[in-house]
């Protein structure tokens, strides 16, 4: 006998719309906190409310979270699509914002009003109403957790998560696009650097595409550094010029990756993107009128912010380094005393660099949750600074954690059998930890969720059973007026294949993965010239492996917008820089380079090379300086675009001023007495 906690669905109740997100409720909370929080979900908009429909699954056993499925009538998934400023093709094909007033506009091949919005946009549409729930002035605390204390418009589903009241928020996958998604992608036989960029961003959005389509461009920019590596490392004379050559290559890439990006960016509408973001859910303030949007949201003054950031993060941040600095050393002299015993031509050797990489890998994971706590405290205003500033703090300290002991033994020790020995230790090793650890582990922990919760739900239903035919009182949750899904809607088993599935939160990890590996590639790429040849052929399985995550392990992400790769781009250019100051101390410092230079003094020689590296650094500003942010095309589409809207506005004003004087009578042209008509 189940809890009788909901009612069971109608006729007229069965044709509500289908469930686009599934929320999952702690199943102790409290009764008071889950009518509160159920009523918020579906209450009106001035009420602090999301206006949204909710169903829910029938619960068997008291240790059972609460399941509710959130869907939207057709009718508010519209006037939100035109709030958020969705970008709709419409009939004449160009991609523009969404407006109710012109909705014939995007209507086109006899499409009608259900088949406008996608799947995508529908669930994205619900998880911004979820989060956009805001606690009301007379909403001190949840209620039955006196302690949980709210301020006025806070965002509350965020927060009941962040409190484990509300254990997921998630939406669900389309089991047939997915299928097709994958049989174009991952599964595709062929086009090995060829991927379905717009179905990708059809199905999860813009930011995990523009991700793919990053590593897609980086993969396919490592073809000549491989092709050169090759000879390089066949030929030992041609590495200098290998050298020189990759750094002009990697700027190269990263300016010719920014017009890339702007391209994507037109096409999907988010190029226009700025800076003036809404809060984000988790921004914290007193609420009050924004100046530059006149709209009333949270504000906290930026100098809080600053104040956390520079008297408590950024030296935590720096205590990290240090750490960090202080393992590599260990590592070093770990690495000699194993030279001393075993001799330097065995094998045994690398043993410390292993170990030392692997340390490095774990060290970073829990760093990557200190960043995001940090960053979280620091209590940023909008998703752009937010990720911004954590960004900021992976790679300071990934810089010391990955790059410390190359730069030590380059420059330091002035080893360069063993800076080459270490080079290619830490890479290789990094790409099987990182690859085992992405794809393994999630699919070891997914069977094993399965396993777990078919277990647990078999032991509980049997408990609750027997506890039922000896009458045991039963404790009930009576959500009133909540339709009860049937126990056998297919939407319940999916629900919960997808609820056991890992969670996605960004592609923040795959950006600092492709990071580390752009720093193994080009900052020694002098003294190892194969490493691009591994980066390459990693890149070729992880596009497959990411790909294969996403349809197969992971739930079904929220999407967001953006416009670019957001502050990575800087960090990845900032790395480009820093390869001409290494490999240029690398050449200068090489044996191989001062054969070729017997007769030269060390005063000649070093200014050869800072002569070198400074005309290197000058070409390096006239390729960023050359080469635009944004094609041809698309800066004519959009000064094309800005004039029409400026057209438009004129044609409104003027067709304004016609109402206005048709007011007036007039004789011959002129008002009669000047007044109006009433």
């Amino acid at each position: 006998m189940g809890y009788t906690s909901g009612m069971k669905l109608t006729d007229e109740e069965t044709q509500l719309p289908p469930t686009y997100v599934v929320m999952k409720v702690a199943a102790d909370i409290h009764e008071m906190a889950l009518q509160w929080l159920i009523g918020k979900v579906r209450a009106k908009k001035y009420d602090g409310g999301g206006e949204l429909v909710v169903m829910m699954e029938e619960k068997f056993t008291a240790s059972e979270e609460y399941t509710f499925h959130i869907s939207a009538t057709k009718y508010k998934l519209l006037e939100i699509a035109e709030e958020l400023n969705l970008m709709k093709k419409d009939v004449t094909g160009h991609t523009r914002e969404f407006t109710l007033a012109q909705l014939n506009d995007f209507l086109y091949d006899d499409m009608t009003i259900d088949d406008l919005l996608t799947l995508t946009d529908k669930q994205t549409i619900v998880i911004h109403e979820l989060e956009n729930i805001r606690a009301l002035n007379t909403d001190t605390f949840i209620p039955g957790y006196p302690l949980f204390k709210l301020y006025d418009n806070q965002a509350i589903i965020p927060f009941a998560l962040n409190r484990s009241l509300i254990t997921k928020v998630y939406p669900l996958h389309d089991d047939e696009e997915l299928k097709k998604l994958s049989g174009s992608w991952y599964m595709s036989g062929h086009a090995t650097l060829t991927q379905p960029i717009d179905d990708i961003k059809q199905y999860f959005g813009e930011c995990i595409t523009m991700y793919f389509a990053f590593l897609e461009y980086y993969t396919r920019f490592l073809i000549v550094p491989v092709i050169l590596g090759l000879l390089g490392s066949i030929c030992s004379e041609t590495v200098p010029f290998f050298c020189i050559f990759n750094i002009i290559w990697v700027t190269l890439f990263l300016e010719l990756w920014k017009k890339k990006a702007s391209e994507l960016a037109f096409k999907w509408g988010t190029i226009e993107m700025t800076s003036l973001d809404e809060p984000r859910p988790g921004f914290r303030g007193i609420m009050g009128i924004d100046a530059v949007t006149g709209k009333v949201c949270p504000q906290s003054p930026r100098y809080m912010t600053y104040i956390k950031m520079y008297a408590c993060s950024f030296p935590i941040v720096v205590l990290c380094m240090l750490a960090g600095f202080y393992l590599m050393l260990w590592s070093l002299w770990s690495e000699n005393y194993v030279k001393d015993i075993v001799g330097p031509d065995s094998y045994i050797v690398c043993g410390p660099g292993i170990v030392y990489t692997v340390i490095v890998y774990v060290i970073s994971v829990y760093f990557r949750s200190l960043a995001t706590y940090l960053t979280e405290w620091e209590n940023h205003r909008t998703q752009s600074q937010f990720d911004r500033h954590r960004v900021t703090k992976l790679v300071l300290f990934e810089f010391v954690n990955n790059f410390s002991a190359l730069i030590y033994i380059a420059f330091v020790m002035k080893d360069m059998e063993m800076l080459w020995c270490q080079l290619k230790t830490q890479m290789i090793t990094n790409q099987i930890v990182t690859n085992l650890v992405e794809v393994f582990m999630p699919l070891g922990m997914n069977h094993l969720t399965k396993k777990t919760q078919k277990l647990k739900r078999r032991a509980s239903f049997e408990s609750e059973s027997k506890r039922a035919t000896e009458k045991v009182t039963e404790r009930s949750f009576p959500l009133l007026n909540i339709p009860q899904l049937p126990v056998d809607d297919s939407r319940i088993i999916q629900a919960h294949s997808n609820g056991n599935m890992e969670e996605y939160e960004d592609t923040f990890d795959d950006y600092l993965e492709l990071y580390i590996q752009f720093g193994f590639v080009f900052l020694f790429s002098s003294v190892y010239p194969m490493a691009a040849l591994w980066a390459f052929l990693n890149n070729i399985v992880e596009i497959r492996a990411d790909a294969f995550k996403l349809c197969k392990v992971f739930r079904r992400p929220a999407t967001r917008k953006v416009k670019d790769i957001g502050a990575w781009q800087r960090s990845f250019e900032v790395l480009g820089g820093l390869s001409i100051l290494t490999n240029c101390g690398v050449l200068y410092l090489s044996p191989d380079t001062r054969r070729h230079f017997i007769d030269w003094s060390e005063i000649e020689l070093l200014l050869l090379f800072m002569c070198l590296q400074q005309l290197l650094i000058g070409v390096r500003y006239v390729l960023h300086i050359s080469i635009s942010d944004k094609p041809e095309w698309v800066r004519v589409a959009l000064a094309k675009k800005n004039y029409q809207l400026k057209q438009a506005m004129k044609f409104e004003r003027s067709q304004m001023s016609k109402k206005i004087l048709q007011r007036y009578r007039t004789v011959h042209g002129t008002p009669n007495k000047g007044k109006l008509i009433s």
